[in-house]
């Protein structure tokens, strides 16, 4: 007797697991449910680590519409791992146990039509470091640059608890002091401070130090990859966009990536878990709105309103609310990637709302909540911290001889559960509210089918065979309407082989029928207003035309690379 999903869990929705763990479950997974469950590698890292992509649905190798989750790409934001195990768990249930899920019976037949690809974590690398040591990573744990003379901090255990936090070291030109309303707590230094003084630096060591002169920590300073702006829709060079890497997907995990989407044009979806936030952050990346195809943008209010009636989550436009600096768009993005090129309905959601947490009011832009937090917010969020994540985010310091710098104190900050990903006891809420919203954007797949056969007999033994060819899923056969212009966009087409009996023209075997539409045009276009009611003509269906001598039988395959493919057999 096969176990449930609930034997098989191993704890994802309340603790963050590490790579032999994750590795686990996907294995659990696979074990259990073969039939369902396909796990494999896209990428192999530095460190030994499979990038594993877990693919859930029946008969894998059947072309039809897909969906795209990935998560954990950058190496703290452990919540996009769990997040994604969770929407592989849930794909399961669609075939496993459906009625456990709370989504209308109509929409549960169309998702058990869909095949889901996941990749849990992107930097299994990171992660592992982040989860082992606490060490500061931004993507990847590794430096390959031969340039490497300039004095740096390389993070790491130096006290050995196996950890490594931060250092603060007394320096009347410090830019810290400590809080008067929470001891330990460092904040920023105003006029009216008496001090002591503090710098602030990574647990580590100085490689190439002089014995005088301390350089300035940089998130990557010994990693200098990010793998999120890796990718090479609008890639750019590193003295242009920071963290890109010598050439658009040097690194594995990218390049596994690419080249996994490549061959897989049927991804229509496609979604970036990173943290933290609570925020759903939508194209354009790089332009307003005025600038963006107006119909895709009606399919994205569709998705706010998902994200907003179920996770709270505001939606934003990543050109508007997005840009840490004015005018410069990030480069080589992900999900930029993912819309832009491979014309999938693309986006990322910055797990957990810790501002909505804190009371802060929000500012006009989103990403000012990031440049702006204030000393008395960081207050809150130390106070906060104590009585809601077990006072994980804020350590006591620890005095310690630094071999390069004499006294310093160690510990004081831990980011990794509370600060960038949630508090454990409300990860499994995210996942649930995370996967549910996935889930609807997953069931607006295209759908074609063969919706009529007609047979008209002519004189001369002679038969007309006329074929309709419908799409009844939300989405056309192209996927977003911007997706059309892609070359790889095949339009829907038929062949048709002949088993007895003969085709009167033999060049009707191949016919491009074209794209067909969809029914749904998403949020706030006008439609529901009577003022001159229509709808669209029958833009969602075909014909194809056969005209056969003698009796016969027709074997007729249709579809293309992004829909899927139907068959039929036609008796004549």
């Amino acid at each position: 007797m096969a176990r449930s999903l609930a034997d098989l869990s191993l704890g994802f929705r309340h603790a963050y697991l590490d790579h032999e763990r994750l590795t686990a479950q996907l294995e659990a997974w696979k074990t259990e449910y073969p039939a369902l469950v396909r796990v494999s590698s896209i990428a192999r890292t530095p460190e030994g680590r499979d990038v594993w992509l877990v693919t859930v649905g029946p008969e894998p190798d059947r072309i039809r519409p897909a969906v795209w989750a990935d998560g954990n790409v950058h190496a703290a934001e452990l919540a996009g791992s769990s997040v994604a195990l969770a929407i592989a768990e849930d794909a399961l249930r669609l075939h496993l146990a459906p009625d456990s899920l709370d989504l209308a019976k109509p929409v549960i037949e169309r998702l058990r039509e869909i095949l889901f690809y996941i990749v849990p974590r992107v930097s299994p690398d990171g992660a592992e470091h982040v989860l082992r040591t606490g060490r500061s990573v931004r993507s990847v744990p590794r430096d390959a640059r031969v340039e490497r003379g300039q004095p740096r901090w390389i993070p790491g255990d130096i006290d050995g608890d196996g950890q490594a936090f931060a250092m603060r070291v007394p320096d009347p030109g410090g830019e810290l002091v400590e809080a008067r309303e929470f001891p330990g707590l460092l904040v920023e230094r105003t006029l009216e401070d008496e001090g002591p003084f503090y710098k602030l630096y990574p647990e580590g060591m100085i490689e190439h130090f002089d014995g005088k002169r301390i350089p300035s920590p940089f998130f990557l300073g010994d990693n200098p990859i990010d793998l999120n702006r890796n990718f090479p829709w609008s890639w750019a060079p590193t003295h242009e966009q920071v963290g890109a890497g010598p050439f658009p997907a040097s690194e594995p995990e990218a390049r596994g990536i690419v080249e996994f989407a490549t061959k897989h044009p049927e991804i229509f979806a496609w979604c970036d878990y990173h943290t933290f936030g609570g925020v759903l952050i939508r194209p354009l990346g790089h332009a307003p709105d005025s600038k963006m195809d107006q119909e895709d943008l009606a399919l994205f209010r569709q998705l706010e309103a998902w994200m907003t009636e179920h996770t709270g989550y505001p939606t934003v436009s990543g050109h508007d609310e997005f840009l840490y600096e004015p005018d410069k768009p990030l480069r080589g993005d992900l999900s930029d990637y993912a819309y832009n090129q491979r014309g999938a309905f693309g986006y990322v959601i910055e797990l957990w709302d810790l501002f909505k947490r804190l009371g802060i009011e929000r500012p006009k832009k989103f990403v000012d909540y990031y440049q702006k937090f204030s000393r008395a917010d960081l207050v809150k969020l130390a106070w906060w911290d104590r009585d809601e994540n077990e006072g994980r985010s804020f350590p006591k310091w620890r005095p310690f001889l630094h071999p390069q710098l004499g006294p310093v104190e160690i510990g004081g900050v831990d980011p990794r559960v509370g600060i960038w990903n949630p508090t454990l006891h409300e990860l499994d809420r995210l996942c649930t509210t995370q996967a549910h919203v996935f889930l609807r954007v997953a069931s607006l797949a295209p759908r074609l089918r063969i919706a009529r056969v007609d047979r008209h007999v002519l004189p001369g033994a002679l038969t007309r065979v006329e074929v309709r060819v419908e799409n009844d899923g939300y989405l056309g056969s192209y996927g977003i309407p911007s997706a059309k212009k892609l070359d790889f966009n095949e339009p829907v087409y038929a062949t048709c082989t002949v088993a007895r009996g003969e085709l009167v023209d033999p060049g009707s075997t191949h016919q491009v029928l074209g794209h067909l539409d969809g029914w749904g045009h998403g949020l706030h276009t006008g439609a529901n207003l009577p003022a001159y009611p229509g709808t669209r003509g029958t833009t969602n269906a075909a014909w194809a035309t056969y005209l056969v001598r003698g009796p016969g039988v027709l074997e007729l395959r249709v579809g293309s690379c992004r829909a899927g493919f139907v068959t039929a057999r036609i008796e004549v």
